[in-house]
């Protein structure tokens, strides 16, 4: 039986036109790769959808699953039971918010658009800001969110949405010329004051921002611009929601991102590193006054499988596994490599424009020329992922951005003998 003409027949897969399809039929993953149904071997670079943070086949998250399934593997919201409040306080602690509590939702769009309802309901307040470069979810409100095209869809939305430029200097208007670090954090900062002010501190209930941008380029933020927004938010009573659901746990080489800038947020969102891709988990974290709010206030969110116990048994799993396994030490060594080996990259590439990086997560940005920045189509770089496919590393891109997030366990050898075939793809690249 082909099961991938069966796919094609029976599933819809996701962001593509389906008649072109031809997706690979794997049988098995263990450690950083996974292999085809004809034997073929490939590193999975980009952990998927960088949410396989511990690799494939871990015991300790399948025992975990084994063990839930047969002692509980469904009860109600309303109960307490072992793993719900186990990791509830172990993702509270993870946090580091004292007094905060943790919502639990099926995944990242799901945590998201329960943080929307929670920020509306604290503050009373209907609008929110987000990003223009940003993917926060598909869900209906997760996509009003979302500042880059796959919002599309769901315009016209739902009203009290809008969008600002966040950090990204290497594509800032050619006018615009920046002396230092310094310059380019108060330069977003002002366009997010005015985004404030023009739309009506009153009304705005929050500000999401992915704590490090995703897909959309890993766009780590200028020195100074998260305790900028932090403070904009303070002064205007608007809650911040740090987005960790693909750069938490870890990913950066902290708990989460908003550690790296010493920040407080009001709410955090997470949702793939908290289960690695084996069962579907997220949440929303608040902090203690959000919290304490709804002791008297009802709580107007619920899920049939909020806090689901299989997801609850494995996050607290997760969370050992990371530890037990030296992830912490692991990120700071590979992420020192992978920096040398890209910043290798933009030097001595012509199609490399830029590489961005931080922990273990990372984007190359590609360019026809470096001095124009003029960049890859979105089609001419899926095909240049192909390559990469075809010589057995496995990742993806958006727009002219190749991932470059492999799983956190990954060994400095894996991670040297992979990027080499990345560095061939690019040097063929080059000649054309």
């Amino acid at each position: 039986m082909n099961y991938s003409e069966m796919s094609k027949k029976f599933n819809l897969h996701s962001w593509s036109a389906q008649k072109a399809l031809e997706p690979l039929e794997i049988v098995k993953a263990e450690g950083i790769y996974f292999w085809d149904k004809d034997g073929k071997k490939y590193a999975d670079m980009s952990a998927q959808l960088v949410n396989s943070n511990l690799g494939h086949g871990n015991r300790a998250l399948i025992d975990a699953i084994k063990d839930q399934v047969e002692k509980i593997p469904f009860i109600g919201p309303g109960y307490a039971i072992d793993v719900r409040s186990e990791a509830a306080k172990a993702i509270v602690e993870f946090s580091g918010l004292k007094g905060a509590k943790v919502f639990f939702t099926n995944a990242g769009a799901e945590s998201n658009e329960n943080a929307i309802k929670i920020c509306k309901s604290f503050t009373g307040k209907w609008k929110f800001l987000s990003m223009y470069r940003s993917y926060h979810g598909s869900t209906f409100g997760a996509s009003e969110l979302t500042g880059e095209p796959r919002r599309f869809i769901a315009e016209p939305g739902v009203p009290g949405f809008y969008h600002f430029e966040g950090p990204y200097p290497y594509r800032a208007p050619s006018q615009v010329s920046f002396k230092n670090e310094a310059d380019i954090t108060e330069y977003y900062l002002d366009l997010l004051h005015n985004a404030i002010k023009r739309e009506g501190p009153d009304m705005i209930a929050g500000i999401f921002l992915e704590t490090v941008v995703g897909s959309n380029g890993v766009l780590v933020p200028p020195k100074g611009y998260m305790k900028g927004v932090r403070e904009l938010c303070t002064k205007y009573k608007i809650m911040m929601v740090c987005d960790e659901v693909m750069a938490g746990f870890y990913r950066t080489g902290t708990k989460f991102a908003f550690h790296q800038f010493d920040i407080t947020p009001d709410l955090v969102t997470f949702a793939k590193g908290s289960t690695c891709g084996y069962v579907p988990l997220g949440g929303v974290i608040v902090t203690k006054k959000i919290a304490n709010h709804f002791d008297e206030n009802k709580l107007f969110n619920g899920l049939t499988y909020n806090a689901h116990p299989v997801g609850c048994a494995v996050a607290v799993a997760a969370i050992k596994e990371y530890e037990r396994l030296g992830i912490p030490g692991n990120v700071k060594k590979m992420g020192k490599v992978l920096a040398e080996i890209l910043e290798g990259f933009q030097s001595k590439h012509k199609c490399v424009g830029q590489v961005r990086y931080i922990g273990l997560f990372s984007q190359i940005e590609l360019v026809k020329d470096k001095k124009t920045k003029e960049a890859f189509s979105t089609p001419e770089t899926a095909k240049i992922v192909g390559k990469l496919l075809k010589k057995g590393f496995a990742t993806y891109n958006s727009e002219n951005g190749i991932m470059v997030a492999p799983p956190l366990t990954i060994t400095e050898e894996e991670l040297r003998k992979n990027m080499e075939i990345f560095d061939k793809v690019l040097s063929e690249l080059d000649k054309h």
